[in-house]
């Protein structure tokens, strides 16, 4: 079981990459597909989720799947918010915070307990569906769009949980959230 775990996170991790190289190129129409391509379709929301994934491995039992939940949950409400109002300058500020600080967090294999952690990834959640809802078709039907994305970010943070569970070295984790971290430094410079 463990064994068909791994290949099925390091499949989905590879299958994920070619979208990252391509933010957000306007493959939005009207419906759940659009919805769920949108998260791979842009590094940052891709790069995040992923971490929020990994970031919740780290954790036991349960508490994992709290932060899944609590991004998931934030996330719909600030696309809600999202699809009624033009996203701000600061939403874009705080998608690329969230990459730098989710990237610190694994690069220094940071603890917390789960009440401040969640807020921390409940934060970082109406960012980015802030950003979805903002970006949403006016035409578009919102519960199927809105279904979609959470339905792929679910995904890529099962992702980042198999990918924490594949025992590689502390080294090799570090590195990998320092790259994040790297990586969203870039975004908000651009941002």
């Amino acid at each position: 079981m463990k064994t068909l775990l791994k290949t099925a996170a390091l499949a989905a991790a590879l299958a994920a990459f070619p979208f990252a190289a391509s933010a957000h190129p306007g493959l939005h129409a009207a419906g759940f597909e659009d919805g769920f391509i949108h998260p791979f379709t842009g590094a940052d929301h891709l790069l995040a989720m992923i971490a929020v994934g990994y970031w919740a491995g780290q954790f036991a039992g349960r508490a994992r799947f709290v932060l899944s939940g609590v991004f998931a949950g934030l996330m719909a409400i600030g696309a809600a918010l999202g699809y009624h109002a033009e996203a701000p300058a600061l939403v874009e500020y705080g998608i690329a915070a969230s990459v730098v600080v989710l990237g610190l967090l694994l690069a220094f294999d940071v603890r917390m307990p789960v009440a401040p952690a969640a807020a921390l990834v409940g934060l970082f959640a109406l960012c980015h569906g802030f950003a979805h809802g903002a970006e949403a078709p006016a035409a578009a039907s919102q519960a199927l769009f809105f279904g979609g994305f959470i339905a792929a970010s679910l995904i890529l943070q099962g992702v980042g949980l198999g990918l924490s569970m594949l025992r590689h070295s502390k080294t090799l984790a570090r590195l990998a959230g320092g790259l994040v971290a790297l990586s969203g430094a870039w975004m908000l410079g651009s941002a």
